[in-house]
């Protein structure tokens, strides 16, 4: 429990840090492209100022009551099982405090304006966000993890 209490500060100032960035990044997108618009910054990326009010890339249609509800449940889980692993964690604590920071930052979204803002365009893909990606960084390094069978205790 002692090494769970060590690596909480960390945790929290990655998942805060990423709360933060997603925020800022979507406000600054908000202000430079008007709701509905689209601006063109490279040949292969465009903003555009659009809200999302299902699951990932727009599926599910309006379901963000239930969505909010699932996150809390997800996220409280996901905490209650790194907490009781406690020294068995290994370096779990980073991609769990990304996908935190990332659905804490999306959930933000869903609270305050009941959809998320999605902003990043990327052709053949549908338009995303800074939580989106630290999400999905953040399963990803889990199921690394996993897959590595967590062996690495550091």
């Amino acid at each position: 429990m002692r090494r769970v209490a060590a690596l909480l500060p960390l945790v929290l100032a990655a998942t805060g840090a990423v709360v933060v960035l997603d925020q800022g990044t979507k406000a600054l997108a908000e202000s430079l492209v008007t709701r509905g618009d689209r601006a063109e910054v490279l040949p292969f990326l465009a903003f555009e100022n659009t809200r999302n009010t299902g699951v990932a890339f727009g599926l599910g249609g309006d379901i963000s009551a239930i969505l909010i509800g699932a996150t809390i449940v997800l996220l409280l889980g996901l905490l209650v099982y790194l907490a009781v692993r406690g020294s068995e964690a290994g370096l779990v604590w980073l991609p769990a405090a990304l996908l935190l920071g990332g659905a804490l930052g999306n959930l933000a979204d869903r609270v305050r304006q009941g959809a998320v803002t999605d902003f990043i365009k990327l052709p053949w893909w549908p338009t995303f966000n800074l939580a989106d990606v630290a999400i999905v960084l953040g399963v990803l390094l889990l199921l690394l993890q996993a897959e590595r069978g967590g062996d690495d205790k550091e």
